[in-house]
């Protein structure tokens, strides 16, 4: 992707959709999920889903959701044990950064929407929130074509804020054609590193 432009300084597979195959237990365990855990959350989504584990945003405590304007009355939020818990697969990508391939590994997103109960309508949108303001935006029907994860390793190495971190939302670019003939810094212009919230706006 290309570099983007800083705009503040304050700088999560399920076994199957939900109710058509069942969920592993530690994913059972995740999607039941109703309240908060003590540990520090690294990924909140909002927006039209059934389920949520916390209240609407704070201006005080959501700083960055509040200088990035992400409001919501509720949530539903993971933080990097809870995404260990969901199944994970493994994508191989050329990275433009070093034109070389690294190993990344995360749950599958759309398998997470479907857990918390995402409307599914093709034309829904996905809007991704990262902690430079970036803010790519994709259709549910896109996210699924492409095979999205919500990687939190690469190369076997948790990704760390100032790096990747803490999670990046990414897809297997070499092995999508319509992605793969692109130039290389043209790939990932909808994958976004330092991904902190992903807002789930229905479709109409």
């Amino acid at each position: 992707m290309k570099k983007r432009q800083f705009l503040s300084t304050a700088t999560a597979s399920v076994a199957g959709a939900l109710g058509m195959f069942a969920l592993s237990p530690n994913a059972r365990a995740v999607a039941k999920g109703t309240s908060q855990s003590a540990a520090p959350t690294v990924l909140t989504i909002t927006g039209a889903i059934e389920r949520s584990n916390r209240g609407p945003t704070d201006a005080v405590i959501d700083q960055m959701m509040h200088k990035q304007n992400v409001k919501f009355s509720s949530a539903f939020t993971f933080d990097l044990a809870a995404l260990g818990k969901l199944p994970a697969v493994t994508i191989n990508p050329t990275m433009e950064y070093d034109s070389k391939p690294h190993q990344l590994r995360g749950p599958r997103l759309a398998e997470v929407l479907d857990m918390l109960g995402a409307n599914k309508a093709p034309e829904t949108q996905i809007v991704f929130h990262s902690v430079d303001g970036y803010m790519p935006q994709l259709s549910f029907a896109q996210l699924r074509k492409y095979g999205y994860i919500l990687a939190t390793h690469i190369d076997g190495k948790p990704m760390a804020i100032g790096g990747f971190g803490p999670i990046f939302a990414i897809y297997d670019a070499d092995r999508i054609a319509e992605q793969a003939q692109k130039p290389l810094d043209q790939r990932f212009t909808l994958c976004p590193w330092g991904l902190y919230c992903i807002e789930v706006v229905a479709g109409k």
